[in-house]
């Protein structure tokens, strides 16, 4: 459960410098496209776009992809037209006029501000040699707490140095989805994989990545084998690829920054998993070795939903 102070308009107070926390507490839908580039509509819109269950990916205030794709499915799931354009109806389903506030107030507290791991190697053997791949920044632990980019997490907090005692102001996404996955459906096309109950309801919606054409994600279905939290990954050339030249097999350390962030969901087809990833705001622009890589929040979310068994349906 994430603690926070609710805030409204006549609270907030910051220097313009980017978007400001007010911009985004007071945006209102009144017509037409989303504005281009960053506003303060676009970030309340993807915090209730999260708060409905369809992942905006990271939120930081900027109209593209995954903003898009996260508005379609939504529309989707409604059974409304699709077109992943935010209308009148779109925007009163996810309560944009009665919302409780899409931001809240934050205290930092000793321990976000521990356990930081100082620096991460670029390459693959030096990162096995380490114990943890963690959080660099206490700004960057807890812009992934709370859902957002970090650089639109600093924008929105410029005084802040992120030490404890500090009060910052950060999103509010709302609590994780609760429910028992069925089944989870992997949209390569549109780079969504959906969460389905047992009744065929959609239980969450998210944007992931996935293999390219040399290293394509699999077809079929298959089910879950295991969930692992804070896991080890496995380093193989001889099964998987090969990096910075090394050609011996290892053993990485668990962390944010690992290769596959917090969570692995292991698949019935041998080296093949669901994952997170250290890049969050590059899921749409990079590609994964064939596994589908998430958010660490959404893959966290989604590992509380599924069990052994499930099945993974991977669709063109």
């Amino acid at each position: 459960m994430r603690t926070l102070t609710l805030i409204f308009p006549f609270l907030l107070a910051s220097p313009a410098l980017a978007l400001t926390p007010e911009e985004v507490q007071v945006a209102t839908y009144t017509g037409g496209v989303l504005p281009e580039g960053q506003s303060g509509l676009t970030m309340k819109l993807q915090i209730l776009l999260d708060r409905a269950g369809i992942s905006p990916g990271v939120i930081d205030g900027y109209k593209g992809g995954m903003s898009e794709s996260a508005l379609r499915a939504f529309e989707q799931r409604e059974g409304l037209p699709v077109d992943g354009i935010l209308d009148p109806e779109v925007w009163m389903l996810l309560g944009g006029n009665t919302a409780e506030p899409v931001l809240g107030q934050y205290s930092v507290t000793a321990e976000d501000v521990s356990g930081l791991t100082a620096s991460i190697p670029d390459n693959v053997r030096e990162k096995a040699q380490m114990n943890e791949l963690g959080y660099l920044r206490v700004s960057e632990r807890l812009a992934e707490r709370y859902h957002m980019d970090e650089d639109a997490l600093i924008a929105m907090n410029p005084q802040a140095g992120f030490a404890a005692g500090e009060t910052i102001v950060v999103a509010n996404p709302g609590e994780y989805v609760e429910g028992t996955v069925d089944r989870i459906e992997i949209h390569k096309g549109s780079q969504r994989a959906v969460a389905l109950d047992a009744g065929g309801a959609v239980l969450a919606n998210y944007p992931v990545a996935i293999g390219s054409n040399s290293t394509p994600s699999p077809s079929g279905t298959m089910h879950v084998k295991a969930v692992a939290m804070n896991p080890t990954y496995s380093y193989n050339p001889d099964v998987n690829f090969e990096a910075d030249g090394v050609e011996e097999a290892l053993t990485l350390p668990p962390g944010a920054n690992g290769p596959v962030g917090t969570v692995w969901i292991d698949l019935s087809k041998p080296t093949y998993g669901l994952h997170g990833t250290d890049s969050p705001a590059k899921l749409f622009e990079n590609h994964s070795h064939g596994c589908v890589r998430f958010t660490n929040w959404d893959v966290t979310e989604l590992a509380h939903m599924v069990s052994d068994g499930v099945s993974v349906e991977f669709l063109e």
